[in-house]
């Protein structure tokens, strides 16, 4: 006996309390749980087999989400209280791989690499710590940067109906910052893995994947991760503005967003209000979308900017979740089925459509080409109507008809083909100078072609104004890119050999 008594001295005896709960009951990514009374909303709880849950309504039993595949969680089974709060990773070498809201790769690469680990959930900047938006977001979409800008800092939301072409214009303006300062995250949302797939590999292709992050919540994802990604992504890009720098973000998209947050708020008994969302959902959005900002000086002068996607049934802009998040976000491009299904790429509704705030950050070379496009293109949308009746019409109105059919080719697009500002005032100076005017309209593809060319071969000293010496370079351009565009010239190299 006095030798066992030896051989426990120094052994420390401290006894160690610890919180196990019961699951009651799990099922379509919820689980209720009992026996942890000092859990906290929002704390991280660990379930058999490692799927984490995080804790949302405290009640009599605890309702959580369950931020894993719920298979491998049973009734009966235990449940550990973690007393944190879920943390997603962020830094530089973040960029380039695709990942889940967690963290975990998706893209067959090695752990991901993290200066640190973030609260998912982070207050938005303060009145006192935001800037007037003042910088440009060139997207490179013509149609968008000419009449409806953006500035870093800026909420813009991009809605329509489905297959539209939304992805589309995101993605182009993820390319379009492929030689710039911006930092790309792209959030995707209960979308299609085929989908998802093919706006990485566009990204990839176009070059700009060393500069972008995936962060990817698809359809078959359980439903705790489908509605934790659009914070996790935030949370991710935010690292950029705080330390300086720009970043853009893209959630692709909040209308399945919401959608999943009705489906777990409904599995969790709260009580539901119009269209069956719960009270709680223009909350879930506006402390996400709020964290895009432009900070002061004194905070860094880093910005976030968001492009938030939302789907519309048959056009109807007045429903739930579309106008709350118009209603959130600085301006909306709306994108129509109609103008799509005509042939009108990208299908953007200039009547329909509005940026707030970023025509104060419109590049100075674009704003004095831009200003009068946007109230002409509209009286030309009304003209054409009127001359589809046929019947005579003047000639003045026969001439702003030609005028608009020109406008309106030039600001046509390709899909993955960005436009560079150069390029932009080129061919908005074109307009404005009457030379695609004096072009047949079959000849603008041929023109546009010819002047990109030009432009990226020959860059015009384009700086922060357009000067007389810029429009000189130009116009040289110009004149050089419809050489032989003519209505003659054409007729000239149709009769050749």
């Amino acid at each position: 006996m006095p030798g066992a008594l030896r051989r426990l001295d120094g052994i420390g005896a401290g006894a160690r309390l610890e919180s196990v709960g019961r699951v009651e009951s799990v099922g379509d990514g919820i689980a209720h749980v009992s026996g942890l009374p000092d859990v906290r909303v929002d704390e991280l709880l660990l379930f058999p087999g490692g799927v984490v849950g995080l804790a949302m309504d405290l009640d009599r039993e605890i309702g959580c989400i369950l931020l894993g595949d719920d298979a491998a969680v049973a009734a009966g089974g235990a449940v550990h209280g973690t007393g944190t709060v879920v943390r997603v990773p962020v830094g530089d070498k973040l960029m380039g791989r695709v990942i889940d809201p967690l963290g975990n790769p998706l893209d067959d690469g090695p752990p991901v690499e993290a200066e640190r680990w973030e609260p998912v959930e982070r207050p938005a900047p303060t009145i006192a710590e935001r800037a007037a938006v003042s910088e440009p977001m060139l997207t490179g979409t013509a149609v968008i940067d000419a009449m409806f800008p953006l500035g870093r800092g800026q909420r813009e939301l991009l809605i329509g109906d489905r297959a539209t072409g939304k992805t589309a214009v995101a993605v182009d303006a993820i390319l379009n910052q492929t030689d710039g300062d911006v930092f790309c995250v792209y959030v995707a949302v209960g979308q299609k893995a085929s989908g998802v797939r093919a706006a990485i590999e566009a990204v990839r292709q176009g070059g700009a994947a060393s500069r972008t992050l995936f962060v990817i919540a698809a359809a078959d994802s359980a439903p705790g991760l489908q509605w934790l990604a659009p914070y996790a992504g935030f949370t991710m890009a935010e690292h950029f503005r705080d330390s300086g720098r720009h970043a853009l973000v893209i959630v692709d998209d909040l209308s399945k967003h919401a959608a999943v947050h009705r489906q777990l708020s409904l599995l969790l008994r709260r009580p539901p209000g119009r269209e069956a969302y719960p009270g709680d959902v223009f909350y879930l959005h506006s402390r996400l979308l709020e964290r895009a900002a432009k900070l002061t000086p004194a905070r860094g002068g880093g910005s976030l900017t968001a492009l938030p996607i939302a789907e519309t049934q048959s056009g109807n802009l007045s429903a739930y979740i579309p106008t709350n998040l118009i209603s959130i976000t600085d301006g909306q491009v709306y994108l129509d089925a109609k103008l799509f299904y005509e042939g009108q790429k990208p299908a953007v509704d200039i009547g329909r459509s509005v940026s707030r705030v970023g025509g104060k950050a419109q590049p100075p070379a674009l704003r004095a080409l831009a200003e009068p496009l946007r109230l002409d293109y509209a009286q030309f949308l009304e003209l054409e109507v009127f001359t589809r009746f046929g019947g005579l019409v003047d000639e003045r109105t026969r001439k702003a008809v030609e005028h608009g059919q020109r406008m309106r080719a030039l600001l046509a697009q390709r899909h993955l083909a960005p436009r560079p500002l150069a390029v932009q005032a080129a061919q908005l100076l074109a307009l404005a100078d009457g030379t695609l005017d004096r072009l047949p309209l079959e000849a603008m593809p041929a023109f546009q072609a010819a002047l990109a060319r030009l432009v990226a071969t020959r860059p015009p000293p384009i700086g922060g104004t357009l000067d007389d010496g810029a429009k000189a370079a130009l116009r040289d351009l110009i004149a050089q890119a419809a050489t032989g565009l003519t209505a003659t010239g054409l007729a000239a190299a149709g009769s050749g050999p």
